[in-house]
């Protein structure tokens, strides 16, 4: 609710001169949330957006897959022991016959990479729970020029990031390279779930016709993510990981990273990249 940075004193050091003065910081408080009135998880995230990032961890953990199938996000009044509202606790309430899944084993399974399970069993919970096979047909086309544009695009847009340097940036664009939608937050996960409530809020789900930029590493969380959401390109600026790399191989996704410049490593679904070469032959 407003609380996307903060200021804190600091003591700036430069070249041998001591000052001080205030900073802006990106503001980092725990996000409870709560399905059918029922505590489910906790994520550490930048606030705003919070019912969207609802919304989207629970497409992403199998609950939710169409705006119908949610009937309301409130915050909860009276979440502390005086009764006032943090605004750091919201319940989700699905529509009367929507059947939830057992989503306490899953969650154990895949949501988080230090679980400690076997990988097979982190693919197996993905794709038995995934509602939207990627099935784009025709196979969205993507130019290797068209991909090293959109990290400057995606930098440019971030807002918060410019203020305060600390703030993970998560994107979708279309197969012809505009931008759709952009999210920030101190974890790229939960920006990547608040693009995927928005998308869930508006009806657009399945998103599988868009590509999905994170400024970060991509994780096996994040690849994940796409999948659930019916993502069919996930790119990254830094590295991705194994088991990230074994899901997109899995699913059929693809997952580019190292994306800095005109320089990109293509990890598993190389059909849907263009290469130089092919662009000039076709």
């Amino acid at each position: 609710m407003g609380r996307v940075t903060e200021r804190r004193k600091v003591i700036r050091i430069r070249d041998g001169h001591v000052s001080e003065r205030p900073d802006t910081l990106v503001a980092e408080e725990p996000l409870e949330i709560r399905l059918n009135g029922k505590p489910l998880a906790i994520t550490m995230r930048t606030p705003g957006d919070d019912f969207a990032l609802a919304a989207g961890f629970l497409v992403s953990e199998g609950v939710l897959g169409a705006a119908d199938e949610l009937q309301t996000i409130v915050y909860c009044a009276g979440a502390t022991a005086d009764g006032t509202n943090t605004y750091n606790v919201v319940d989700v309430k699905t529509a009367p016959g929507v059947v939830l899944p057992d989503i306490t084993l899953e969650r154990n399974v895949y949501t988080t990479s230090s679980c400690g399970l076997c990988g097979k069993a982190s693919l197996d919970a993905v794709r038995t729970t995934a509602r939207f096979p990627i099935a784009d047909t025709p196979p969205v086309r993507v130019g290797t020029e068209l991909l090293a544009s959109l990290p400057d695009r995606l930098r440019t847009a971030q807002r918060v990031f410019d203020r305060t340097g600390g703030l993970h940036g998560a994107a979708l664009f279309s197969e012809e390279g505009d931008l759709l939608d952009i999210r920030e937050d101190v974890g790229r996960h939960n920006a990547v779930d608040k693009l995927i409530g928005r998308a869930l809020q508006n009806g657009d789900l399945p998103l599988s016709r868009v590509i999905l930029l994170v400024s970060g590493r991509a994780s096996f969380e994040l690849a994940q993510k796409a999948v659930m959401a019916g993502i069919p390109v996930l790119a990254a600026v830094s590295a991705p990981s194994s088991l990230a790399v074994d899901l997109a191989a899995e699913t059929g996704l693809t997952l580019i990273g190292f994306l800095r410049g005109s320089t990109m490593n293509v990890y598993a679904g190389d059909h849907r990249v263009v290469l130089r070469a092919e662009a000039v032959q076709g």
